[in-house]
């Protein structure tokens, strides 16, 4: 049986705890946030005349000619259930799926379709494409703008991400700061 000693005690450590824990790590994780990081604290979001058009960190279906088109989606886009397929590479349903986006490609892009083109990634909401997927696009996004194909190529380039911290996974193409940029250059 306790002690009331070992009571207070137990009293203290959880009174202590719950201010330590429970107001000022949230409110220091907080201020942070808005302070050094609101950009990310606010879900990195991409603003255009002031409007919100979308976030930099998830991808959207972009299906007008006009646009560079994504990352498939699994989730068809949908953040509330986003998630992968979970299907094993050799299942039927996962090959039925890269079947079918290698038949879709040929009205996409230019070539040989890279992987990412074919399959979706593990949220279902990946805002990247790769750079072959990107330049891949070229002709078919210059010629629904009216374009020359070299404009947009040097578009997609100064798109390109490097790899994060210089040596953490591969270049990448922001899809929607691509469709952006295209957009600003086609409207001006």
């Amino acid at each position: 049986m306790s002690s009331p000693r070992q009571l207070m005690a137990s009293l203290r450590m959880l009174l202590v705890l719950t201010l330590l824990l429970g107001v000022l790590y949230p409110a220091v994780v907080w201020g942070v946030g808005r302070l050094g990081l609101a950009d990310r604290a606010d879900g990195s979001l991409v603003r255009r005349d002031g409007v919100v058009v979308g976030s930099s960190l998830l991808g959207q279906d972009f299906r007008d000619a006009r646009w560079f088109r994504g990352r498939p989606s699994a989730s068809a886009y949908a953040g509330a259930v986003s998630g992968g397929s979970n299907l094993a590479a050799t299942a039927r349903g996962q090959l039925d799926q890269v079947r079918t986006r290698q038949e879709q490609w040929a009205g996409v892009g230019a070539g040989a379709a890279p992987a990412d083109a074919l399959t979706a990634s593990a949220s279902g909401l990946d805002p990247h494409v790769s750079p072959a997927d990107a330049l891949a696009q070229v002709s078919r996004v210059a010629d629904a703008n009216g374009l020359d194909d070299s404009v947009v190529r040097r578009l997609v380039d100064a798109h390109v991400q490097g790899r994060s911290l210089g040596f953490v996974g591969q270049p990448r193409v922001n899809v929607l700061e691509l469709n952006l940029a295209l957009d600003a250059l086609v409207t001006r």
